[in-house]
């Protein structure tokens, strides 16, 4: 396996001969679009995977969901600046590109990455659109991360219309982002597909996460609290209220000399309104934001039927 610079000045190349499958870099849509064309012009799919980069298995397990449902797959790579509202947590995030087209290549499959910078995907202007997502975008996330959800939609939007799409696949971590995502395709009319895939998770239970690189050895084994509280909220749920659930979890957090909870609640898993009592014939799900540190987790759980 070896490394090819230049490709139409502007694409890295990892290539194994052998198979002729190939990672290939590309940091200009316009170069990207015209390798993808010859897949649009004869009715093709193309596969979408967006990421912010660091990839683990969490992500390798959507690339091959659209490696199998697709003739080409792109895995977009770029830290979007315009739904952080904490400039260390941006400043922060890890930027791995190497290893991101290392770990690829070891699918043996022939992937586009598209890693653009700032001005290539936005232009001269690194602004948010202001999106209605019909009270989506304030419920948990949005609650406590200003302007999130509008940067997520404006990047989004920005990638989907420059890579053209056929189906995009996002994990169900981020269940409340893959909601809004939904919301998006319908207001832009963007005809592509949106998959959602079940969340991966570590061996002891924590969700993986790109952030999880940023753990201590003690915060990565002790953060398997949220994974724990969260199946035990799903054993509960039947039998006990919610509000008594949320003083459970409350003090569970509180015991924990390791994470400090931000928000845990059960919210409607069609409105992500937060839930007060359970109704007969609604779905639900129970969600949690921690912190480890200076390090922000999210998770969540499917909870039974009513």
């Amino acid at each position: 396996m070896r490394k090819i610079t230049k490709i139409y000045a502007d694409c890295a190349l990892y290539v194994n001969f052998a198979r002729f499958r190939a990672v290939m870099i590309y940091h200009q849509q316009k170069i990207l679009r015209e390798e993808l064309h010859s897949y649009t012009q004869k009715k093709q799919s193309v596969g979408f995977v967006p990421t912010m980069g660091a990839l683990h298995e969490g992500h390798i397990s959507l690339v091959q969901k659209a490696l199998e449902e697709n003739d080409a797959v792109v895995v977009s790579i770029f830290v979007n600046p315009t739904q952080f509202d904490n400039a260390s947590d941006l400043e922060k995030y890890p930027r791995t590109l190497t290893a991101d087209a290392e770990l690829l290549k070891k699918l043996e499959r022939t992937i586009y990455i598209y890693a653009p910078n700032t001005e290539d995907l936005y232009g001269s202007q690194v602004i948010s659109k202001k999106y209605n997502f019909g009270g989506l975008e304030h419920a948990m996330e949005g609650k406590y991360r200003s302007g999130h959800f509008d940067g997520v939609g404006t990047v989004l939007n920005l990638l989907f219309r420059a890579i053209e799409p056929t189906r995009a696949y996002f994990g169900e971590k981020d269940f409340q982002q893959l909601q809004v995502v939904k919301r998006l395709v319908t207001i832009e009319k963007l005809p592509v597909d949106i998959i959602g895939c079940p969340i991966l998770r570590e061996d002891h239970g924590l969700a993986m996460s790109s952030r999880n690189k940023r753990l201590t050895k003690t915060q990565f084994k002790e953060a398997d609290h949220i994974y724990k509280t969260l199946k035990k909220v799903q054993s509960l749920f039947t039998e006990q209220s919610i509000p008594k659930l949320q003083s459970l979890v409350e003090k569970s957090f509180d015991e924990d000399p390791h994470l400090e909870l931000e928000y845990f609640e059960i919210a409607s898993t069609k409105t992500l309104k937060t839930a007060q009592r359970k109704r007969k014939g609604n779905e639900y799900r129970a969600f949690i934001a921690a912190y480890a540190g200076e390090i922000r987790l999210i998770d969540n759980m499917e909870l039974p039927k009513i």
